[in-house]
């Protein structure tokens, strides 16, 4: 038995494998954001951008690879941890550094960038935190402080981590939010990487007292109140996180459940399920079932919605549309065939009957178009001082009332006035060529 509690005590043993003052130099000496760490983050930053713009998981992870945002997190939760209140303060100053200048270096990115995605799917994966991004977090932090503390180095934990706790594209998906108005990327995102860097810092801290890095002397009453502080901060943090991933256990239970409902009653007795859908969005969720056949029995459809009720979905829950569906005992395969292409025949039918209508309402607005071009050239070819002619329809309201009429009006920018029996001429030409019964003529005298 002693050996055998050797050989475990030997398999986790720290000490021999651990430099706590080369790891202490170590985090010291990348806080600091001056100088080529600056110019390092705005490229990092840049690139996470255009990666989340364009989807690209590649160039996303190419970011977080390069990016130092690891510095100032680290050098925080070793501050707390060796109770040194310069290197906390130091750390904070230089993580506020490192958040503005990625914030305004996406935000400027996606203000001046012409791209836009119909499915952005990778930024809107850093708005919806859970309880599973708090546990990478965690424990990407324990792997990072070991590999930073231990003797031998150059492994590929460091950029392991990195990309696991994905630093850099929550702060990207911030400046997008912030370039477009959008709260729901700000707030969700923000607290995507709020959640990271803080236990990140939490697993440091944790580390840094196991491997019992040297303590400096301080106030034991205000460090177990800044202790007590912590731990409410980091229990607010992750509430929101815990209710956010039992949201997304139950999303994808009902989809899952769904999923094996309508494969397992694909057929229903003389009708059949052709497709449903899941919306995840509603609440309660909602699965609607679209029936092909005949139409379903009671007793056939009892008996779904008991397997639903089995299954955790209600039957408030599922809605059954039977447009395709028809009450007939003697239909063949062929005929419950040609029942869901006529139903999908008088869908389109019903869109292009739509088309026809929006068709016809387009060529009603090309036809009162007024041939300005065309009339400008007409009426300068009889009245030499004709120089612009500006043609418009409107409304005319009377005062006395709520009618309106509808007018043409006719701006002439002549070089030289025109006679009232001219502008009168003009006006009685405008109707008969135009077929309107109200035309108003302006005469505007201008230079030549």
């Amino acid at each position: 038995m002693n050996r055998v509690s050797y050989f475990f005590r030997s398999l986790v043993n720290m000490k021999d494998h651990v430099d706590t003052e080369a790891a202490i130099q170590r985090i010291r000496g990348g806080i600091a954001f001056r100088g080529p760490n600056v110019f390092i983050l705005f490229c990092a930053i840049i690139i996470a951008a255009v990666g989340l713009n364009l989807n690209s998981i590649p160039v996303i992870i190419g970011a977080m690879l390069i990016s130092p945002v690891m510095g100032p997190i680290l050098g925080f939760g070793l501050g707390v941890g060796i109770n040194d209140t310069s290197l906390v303060k130091d750390s904070a100053k230089n993580f506020l550094v490192m958040v503005v200048i990625s914030i305004l270096a996406s935000t400027l990115f996606y203000l001046i960038s012409p791209l836009q995605l119909e499915q952005q799917t990778e930024l809107l994966a850093r708005t919806n935190p859970t309880l599973y991004d708090v546990l990478i977090a965690l424990f990407g932090g324990f792997a990072g402080i070991l590999e930073t503390s231990r003797k031998e180095r150059g492994g590929t934990v460091i950029p392991g981590v990195a990309i696991a706790t994905a630093l850099m594209p929550p702060l990207c998906t911030v400046g997008y939010g912030i370039a477009h108005l959008e709260p729901r990327f700000i707030l969700g995102a923000f607290y995507l990487f709020l959640i990271n860097s803080a236990f990140i810092s939490l697993a440091t801290v944790i580390s840094v007292k196991y491997l019992r890095f040297p303590v400096l002397a301080g106030d034991e009453a205000r460090r177990r109140h800044s202790a007590r502080w912590s731990g409410v901060i980091l229990t607010l943090l992750i509430v929101p996180s815990v209710l956010s991933a039992i949201q997304m256990i139950q999303d994808n239970n009902f989809a899952r459940n769904a999923e094996l409902l309508v494969k397992n009653n694909k057929n229903l007795g003389k009708s059949y399920i052709y497709d449903y859908k899941t919306n995840l969005e509603n609440r309660p969720h909602t699965l609607e079932l679209y029936l092909a056949g005949e139409k379903m029995e009671a007793a056939t459809r009892e008996r779904l919605l008991t397997q639903a009720e089995e299954a955790g979905i209600t039957r408030s829950q599922i809605l059954i549309h039977e447009d395709a569906a028809f009450q007939n005992e003697l239909l063949t395969e062929s005929e419950l065939i040609n029942n869901i292409i006529e139903s999908h025949n008088r869908q389109v039918n019903e869109l292009e009957a739509k088309i026809t209508a929006l068709t016809g309402e387009i060529q009603q607005y090309k036809n009162r178009e007024l041939p300005a071009a065309l009339i400008t050239r007409e009426l300068t070819a009889q009245y030499e001082g004709i120089r612009r002619v500006t043609l418009t329809r409107g409304q005319r309201t009377e005062t006395a009332g709520d009618a309106a009429s509808e007018v043409i009006v006719a701006i002439l920018d002549c070089t030289k006035p025109l006679k009232e029996a001219e502008r009168t001429r003009i006006q009685s030409w405008l109707k008969v060529r135009l077929g309107a019964e109200q035309v108003e003529v302006i005469v505007n005298n201008v230079k030549k």
